[in-house]
């Protein structure tokens, strides 16, 4: 099975559930920056909302996916919402994408916010649930 992770954080928050999520899958986390450059079964996109949508840099690597992508997973951290998943749901319809039910999001810190967070309890939890949907997968 062919799995990619890829992440874009502005304070590192969700940069430590990506390669959380990727020593547990046992692939290279690489930033948005990166393009996919071969088929994947499982894309986890790692993102977290900001002011109520997704940075620029997560649309354009989703606009930019020229490779199959059986099922993408979203992940990430947010200081007030409690999902991802819509913000990105659009961006990978359009490319035909599906985005599984499943998705990942924890408290991040931000200014006085959820200081700490995510912590070692969240990033062990990121490796378990993304080691669940690659068995899901199987």
């Amino acid at each position: 099975m062919k799995i990619a992770v890829r992440y874009y954080t502005r304070g590192g928050n969700t940069q430590k559930l990506a390669y959380a999520i990727s020593e547990a899958v046992g692939v290279e986390a690489k930033t948005t920056a990166e393009p996919l450059e071969e088929d994947v079964d499982v894309l986890f996109i790692g993102c977290s909302p900001y002011a109520f949508d997704v940075d620029d840099n997560v649309k354009k690597f989703i606009e930019g996916i020229n490779v199959s992508v059986g099922r993408a997973v979203s992940f990430g951290t947010a200081s007030v919402i409690k999902t991802t998943r819509k913000y990105i749901e659009k961006l990978l319809q359009a490319k035909n994408i599906p985005l599984a039910d499943e998705e990942f999001i924890c408290r991040g810190s931000f200014a006085l916010l959820h200081r700490g967070r995510p912590n070692a309890d969240d990033c062990r939890a990121a490796a378990e649930f993304a080691l669940n949907i690659v068995k899901e997968q199987n």
